[in-house]
């Protein structure tokens, strides 16, 4: 009897693929899309090929056809309420405490792999869930690794990092092993989308204060280390840590977001130097691919999902971890997520206090 993977699509060219590779290995696939955009006025602003985005009628339709000519059945499920009180409120609440979240991995957690899966097993029995992401799952022991994909410029894992052993036990990533310029020539043959065409990139695309949903409130910019008072700013939430652009601000050397206090409403800024550091603690540990850290090993730690991963030291104390890297570290954020590597795996994850 065949196995049947739900496979998680979008209109784009990944998880077009990849419910194409699983219907040809066998596996009875049925296509699923999450709506998450909400009907009638949203006063969100969200431009083109951005995930919470209301242009996705064309996405939709696009979905439609591909599973048409795959010949697979196509849902689509209803998840605008819990992406709202998932996503979205967390996003807000994070924003409005000073920190910077990532409400992509909260999704893949909580909605994609989660409510999501949920709402499809009410109505069908299924053995898998699949999507397009670049990543690799392997047993190993008594544990479900989770490993970086093989194209490292495409790479996702950081993304998936707080999938649980349950979610990852009846996960396929048919696109782990394979490179970006291969999936786009199976896409050219099978004639699913023109050639060259751009992919949604950014979770929202818009002003983030949009989502946010707070008028504008004058506060003091600070500047490190004196804390003297050199600008105002119109609320805090428009900051994020690192951030050197949009300062308003004419000073001698370029000035960087260094730290945000919501509760006075002020943003720290300060020159280079002030933006590193070698340590950094992070609270809601989720176990990836093992249950404990040594602390006599080095490990490759990601603090933002773009970029390089940095060499550290890493103790786990009970539900924190304490990261001591062997190097200074820049711009480091509070609500982002810490995810360790060891090699290609991923051990575990935990947020930014």
């Amino acid at each position: 009897m065949k196995k049947r993977v739900v496979v998680g699509m979008s209109g784009g060219i990944d998880s077009s693929v990849a419910a194409y590779l699983l219907k040809r290995e066998g596996y009875e696939v049925i296509g699923a899309t999450m709506a998450i955009w909400p009907d009638g006025p949203s006063g969100y602003s969200a431009r083109k090929k951005s995930c919470f985005s209301s242009d996705k009628s064309g996405d939709l339709e696009k979905t439609r056809a591909i599973c048409r000519a795959l010949g697979i059945e196509h849902r689509v499920i209803d998840l605008v309420g819990s992406y709202e009180r998932t996503v979205l409120d967390n996003f807000k609440s994070e924003y409005l405490s000073g920190r910077t979240p990532n409400p992509c991995l909260w999704c893949n957690t909580l909605i994609k792999f989660g409510a999501f899966l949920d709402s499809m097993r009410r109505d069908v029995d299924f053995d898998y869930f699949a999507t397009g992401h670049y990543a690799r799952i392997e047993r190993r022991g008594d544990r479900y690794a989770l490993l970086k994909g093989a194209d490292e410029k495409k790479d996702q894992s950081y993304f998936l990092s707080r999938l649980s052993q349950d979610q990852l036990s009846i996960t396929l990533f048919p696109l782990g092993g394979m490179r970006k310029c291969d999936i786009r020539r199976i896409d050219e043959e099978l004639g699913f989308h023109e050639r060259g065409e751009s992919e949604s990139q950014d979770f929202y695309g818009g002003d983030y204060s949009d989502l946010i949903g707070r008028d504008d409130e004058e506060g003091d910019i600070l500047l490190a280390p004196a804390m003297e008072r050199i600008g105002r700013h119109r609320g805090f939430w428009h900051y994020t840590i690192g951030q050197r652009r949009g300062l308003g601000i004419a000073y001698p050397k370029p000035l960087y977001v260094i730290s945000i206090d919501s509760g006075s409403n002020s943003v720290v800024v300060g020159t280079e130097e002030y933006t590193y550091s070698s340590s950094l603690r992070a609270g809601s540990i989720n176990w990836v691919s093992r249950s404990s850290l040594d602390p006599d090993d080095e490990y490759m730690v990601k603090i933002r999902s773009q970029g390089i991963g940095y060499a550290a030291k890493a103790e786990a104390y009970g539900d924190e971890a304490v990261i001591s890297f062997l190097g200074s570290v820049k711009a480091i954020a509070p609500g982002q997520s810490a995810v360790i590597y060891k090699g290609d795996e991923v051990v575990a994850s935990a947020i930014i206090k």
